[in-house]
């Protein structure tokens, strides 16, 4: 999905919209994104990996490695687009595993859970192993260098997420909207931010252009974060609560508004037999305050400093893609 963000240079005309005057859909900015890259952006398609013709395609493209043909620099900005996806698509598997310790009797028998964490450890690692080798047929060191950076972020973003909090069986973090970009810039901007600049570094341009590349990547990243914690509190089409996590941007501003201990008090006042939380209780409690209010205004703040970023590359079809873009994640009431 994000191969679209990763190809520029298609010429054209137009100006950048203000993120007042809303925008399209998510599923249209993506669909006309595809046209511009020239072809689907989801890499993960089993049916077009097994094809004869693209294996027969590949084949002849790698024989053009450590020649100058023009034709060369096209395959390695669909190859950078593509190494992104494996790399997200492998630690989305990877946090597929279950904690064994904490399954109940309804999740199925132990055998096939552990089975299936077998499965997402050795799926996950086959898929990093061919993101790893593909990386390095690009024969660019600094690009191999910042992909390389953004494992690493992914790595201690997850082991963020995964560490215990001081509270013993505390449902919650106890951390500020400031922590909170941080984590998420690790576990979820920085692949794409530096996948942005790495593109921009195999086109040749300048580290100006590079790091504004990045710029957008990391703000309209955090913007897509936002509006996808805010999802369960905006949400107009859905009569049933949405379960949300009690970490989500929303959540935490609540808490910085209300303070720790008052924001637990509301957590244990939610929670029935079995500690089993009233997300409906919760979700009202955080409408009432002003974690959602802020969490729209964050979630634009972002959206608009990435807007800014590509106030410095020039007009073009591509640039309005990506413009879209931002404004379908910031599309709130």
């Amino acid at each position: 999905m994000w191969g679209a963000l990763l190809r520029r240079g298609v010429r054209g005309t137009g100006a950048l919209w203000c993120l007042s005057s809303g925008g399209p859909p998510w599923s249209q900015v993506v669909s006309e994104a595809e046209k511009i890259v020239g072809y689907p952006t989801s890499f993960m398609s089993l049916r077009c990996l097994l094809s004869d013709e693209l294996s027969n395609i590949a084949m002849q493209v790698r024989k053009l490695v450590g020649t100058k043909h023009p034709l060369l620099d096209t395959a390695r900005q669909r190859s950078l687009a593509e190494i992104t996806e494996l790399i997200h698509t492998a630690f989305l598997v990877h946090r597929g595993i279950v904690n064994i310790g904490e399954l109940k009797s309804c999740d199925g028998p132990l055998k096939d859970m552990q089975f299936g964490n077998k499965m997402a450890v050795l799926s996950g690692d086959f898929l990093l192993a061919n993101a790893c080798a593909s990386l390095a047929q690009l024969q660019n060191t600094k690009v191999v260098e910042l992909i390389s950076s953004a494992i690493g972020d992914l790595v201690q973003g997850i082991y963020y997420e995964n560490s215990k909090s001081s509270e013993e069986n505390c449902l919650t973090d106890d951390i500020g909207i400031s922590r909170w970009k941080e984590q998420v810039f690790l576990s979820y901007s920085a692949l794409l931010a530096k996948s942005c600049q790495a593109a921009m570094e195999l086109a040749k341009h300048s580290v100006e252009i590079q790091d504004m590349a990045f710029q957008y990547g990391k703000h309209m990243s955090m913007s897509h974060k936002l509006h996808s914690d805010l999802q369960p509190f905006v949400k107009e089409s859905s009569t049933d609560t949405m379960a949300f996590s009690l970490n989500s941007a929303p959540a935490i501003l609540h808490q910085e508004f209300l303070g720790r201990e008052a924001w637990l008090k509301q957590i244990r006042e939610a929670q029935g037999k079995g500690n089993i939380v009233d997300y409906k209780k919760l979700q009202e409690a955080i409408k009432a305050g002003k974690g959602v209010t802020s969490a729209i205004d964050l979630c634009r703040c972002h959206g608009n400093r990435a807007l800014a970023a590509l106030e410095r590359f020039p007009p073009s079809e591509a640039r309005d893609a990506l413009a879209n873009i931002v404004y379908a994640v910031t599309r709130l009431p």
